[in-house]
């Protein structure tokens, strides 16, 4: 398996920086949040993302996906929702990109059937745009559909290639899901994985790999057993916990910590 971490956990630093972080610390890859906080997004024009395929280039490092913020299971029109993807698929193709995350975010009230048959439908109008550009569009395991289970009830019924499952693990597990049973949903679909630690259920800050109480061991050694070879991403969710430690002080202990996981299910 590859190793990557994503620029959520270091907010708003130039690309520079992010890959010097990422050849110090021996990742093979980064997600790219793609917001207008940072410095790769869907509105940059075609030389800044000729100078970012450049520094990546030199660097050795991939960009593995790009996390954007479409909602697929919101309610509204399709076509606002659908164009933010196109965006992000444009901007993948670009950057060399494999993949782009989208997320659930159905309604509280939103009737299940419904959240589900519209993020179908959504996500299954983008996925010829996305056969095109070469990239796949991965639904992660988030909000109104945090378990593999959530997920398949959406991906089943789109059945296509170009559109497949993130599985974040820590979604999976408060969502009371056992690894195995996420495996067993989403590996036909299965584009990568996040990693990360929490202390607890009901305290999400984030915590160096190893530090806390998601199943990380366990995950690895599922994916391990199955033949699974695809990429772990740490996704470290500093922007939205001011107060957590620095990720960089941590990826040289993060790395390690995945490396020995990986030793241990070979």
């Amino acid at each position: 398996m590859k190793l990557a971490f994503s620029t959520l956990g270091v907010p708003g630093l130039p690309l520079t920086d992010v890959l010097r972080l990422a050849t110090t610390h021996g990742y093979h890859g980064v997600e790219l949040r793609a917001h207008p906080e940072e410095p790769v997004h869907p509105g940059i024009g075609l030389a800044e993302r000729a100078d970012a395929v450049a520094e990546f280039k030199a660097a050795g490092v991939e960009v593995l996906g790009l996390a954007g913020y479409a909602r697929v299971a919101a309610p509204g029109d399709d076509e606002p929702v659908v164009e933010e993807i196109h965006r992000l698929l444009d901007l993948a193709r670009d950057l060399g990109a494999g993949h782009i995350r989208v997320f659930p975010g159905a309604a509280s009230d939103q009737p299940r059937e419904e959240a589900d048959a519209t993020a179908a439908r959504r996500l299954g109008t983008a996925a010829e745009y996305a056969g095109d550009l070469d990239v796949r569009i991965l639904l992660e395991t988030h909000d109104s559909h945090r378990t593999g289970a959530d997920a398949i009830r959406v991906l089943g019924p789109v059945g296509h290639r170009q559109v497949g499952a993130l599985w974040d693990v820590m979604h999976t597990w408060l969502g009371g899901e056992q690894p195995l049973e996420t495996y067993a949903a989403l590996a036909p679909h299965l584009g990568y994985v996040q990693v990360k630690d929490i202390a607890s259920a009901e305290d999400t800050t984030p915590l160096g790999l190893g530090a806390g109480v998601l199943p990380l061991a366990e995950c690895v050694e599922v994916l391990s057993r199955h033949g699974w070879d695809g990429w772990l991403c740490w996704e470290y969710e500093k922007r939205w916990y001011e107060a957590a430690a620095p990720l960089p002080e941590l990826l040289g202990a993060g790395r390690e910590h995945l490396a020995r996981l990986l030793n241990e299910s070979a």
